[in-house]
């Protein structure tokens, strides 16, 4: 099969694990802005805030180490064993440290105590999972990694409507013993972690197997080297992470205690719109790492480079140009509440914020191949330091816009020093004039649909219907070479 067509099947697999199970759990946001207020919903933001951001400590960038190891070792059976007996004992650790200084750990993240044992545990599941779907990953297996997802996320959002709308609904009837009992007022975001509790402990009953059948042999100059691997990916998945979630926490901090929170879950709600994004570059990234280094000792690897980020861009533009036209539309089905609202006119800037990583992704590939990922984490490191610069000087007086704005600048700012430092060490002949031409038209059909005509569709579906025409006219014949000949 054409490498080119396998890769874009299994992204697709990929995708329908991560965008199925996403946009199911994108429902949650109606409903979690219907039954609490902005300030609640921001405390919900927050903790998952901490929950993006531990994740990676967690990982401690085992997970690429997983894929360069495993690909260029013979005995694969014992990269598996030594990254399952790792990233186990130092999860176990964690645990262990954390449910002794909770309260100190909880007050140092503003989150309430009553929560950290539900936030630990999440936490220790979500990482013993880890490498068993890069094992999934790694052999190839993206329809069993899409079911166990889906599974999961489905579990959350069943539990979700349960605890936080048919439950009081049950526990308000006469002769209801049971749900009463079962029900607590005011107890929404207990109920949310206690949902993703249950559901992370079933991922993991799920991927046992992974565990149980295979010797366990820890090879400890294997882990050396695959920490000294992994340590750059980690510090650079640390800022990278900061650029994605950290301006919820400083919001909470830097805007005053009346109307943080409140603040916090505006900018929240409106910023999920731009989930759309956020699932194509997911998907596309986890079908695509795998590829990097399946094919990175091939003849010319550097021209399928090339073609993969083109298409990248070239529907990523369709995306951006999409969300902005419907973002009228999307607002009314997913958020509720007419409250949120106030912060829409960051989604634009949020959307494209979020496909800027994803080129990132694409370009990153030249350190990953060569083995340096220590460029991936100062490259990460200056986006996540001007994220805090920006956040924390403009914040008083922009509130969540300088949010968004610092988040554009950051990743903005990934993407091209990254292509900078790739033309110096891995040259990859991208198609440049392509490249700028679907980015530009659709950023300029973007900001005239959204922000001169105030997102009227008159005006935005020819916009999007020309840059489709376009789209077809410049890139059909490209296409058929990949899927049809």
């Amino acid at each position: 099969m054409n490498p080119l067509k396998k890769l874009f099947k299994q992204t697709a697999i990929y995708g329908l694990a991560t965008v199925l199970p996403r946009m199911l759990s994108f429902l949650l946001v109606p409903i979690y802005t219907s039954v609490m207020p902005p300030g609640t919903y921001g405390e919900v933001t927050l903790i998952f805030t901490w929950f993006a951001i531990f994740n990676i400590f967690l990982a401690y960038g085992m997970e690429t180490a997983f894929f360069r190891f495993y690909k260029d070792t013979e005995n694969k059976k014992k990269v598996v064993s030594t990254s399952l007996i790792s990233l186990g004992v130092s999860s176990l650790v964690f645990l262990l440290i954390g449910l002794i200084f909770k309260s100190a750990i909880a007050t140092s993240l503003n989150i309430e105590p009553k929560y950290m044992n539900f936030v630990l545990c999440i936490l220790v599941l979500d990482a013993l999972v880890i490498v068993p779907f890069a094992w999934l990953r790694a052999n190839e297996r993206p329809i069993r990694y899409a079911i166990v997802k889906t599974i999961n996320v489905v579990l959350n959002l069943g539990l979700n409507l349960f605890f936080l709308l048919l439950l009081p609904s049950l526990a308000s009837k006469e002769g209801s013993g049971f749900f009463e009992r079962l029900f607590v007022p005011d107890y929404e975001i207990s109920y949310i972690l206690i949902s993703n509790l249950i559901a992370s402990a079933v991922t993991l009953l799920l991927m046992l197997r992974v565990y149980l059948r295979r010797p366990y042999i820890f090879d400890v100059d294997l882990w050396k080297r695959m920490l000294t691997y992994a340590m750059p990916v980690m510090f650079a998945g640390v800022a990278f992470t900061i650029n994605e979630v950290f301006d919820k926490y400083l919001l909470s901090k830097l805007l005053p205690p009346d109307i943080a929170n409140s603040e916090m879950g505006k900018y929240a709600a409106c910023y999920k719109l731009a989930l759309f994004m956020t699932l194509f570059a997911t998907a596309f990234r986890l079908g695509i790492e795998p590829f990097f280094f399946s094919h990175s000792d091939t003849k010319n690897p550097q021209k399928a480079y090339a073609q993969i980020t083109n298409y990248f861009v070239v529907l990523g533009s369709i995306i951006l140009l999409t969300v902005v036209v419907f973002a009228d539309v999307l607002k009314g089905l997913f958020i509720k509440d007419t409250s949120y609202w106030d912060a829409m006119s960051v989604v634009p800037i949020i959307l494209l914020a979020s496909f800027f990583p994803g080129i990132y992704h694409n370009l990153s590939v030249w350190y990953k191949v060569t083995d340096r990922t220590k460029f991936g984490a100062y490259i990460s490191m200056i986006g996540a330091v001007l994220t805090i610069i920006i956040n924390v000087a403009m914040i008083q007086y922009f509130s969540y816009v300088a949010s968004a704005i610092a988040t554009l600048v950051a990743y903005g700012s990934m993407m091209l020093l990254s292509f900078y430092f790739g033309r110096m060490y891995y040259p990859i002949p991208y198609n440049f004039r392509k490249i700028i031409f679907y980015l530009g038209i659709s950023i300029l059909f973007s900001m005239v649909s959204f922000y001169i005509f105030d997102r009227n569709l008159w005006v935005g579906i020819p916009l999007l219907l020309i840059f489709l025409g376009l789209v077809y006219k410049m890139e059909i014949e490209n296409l058929k070479r990949v899927f049809v000949k």
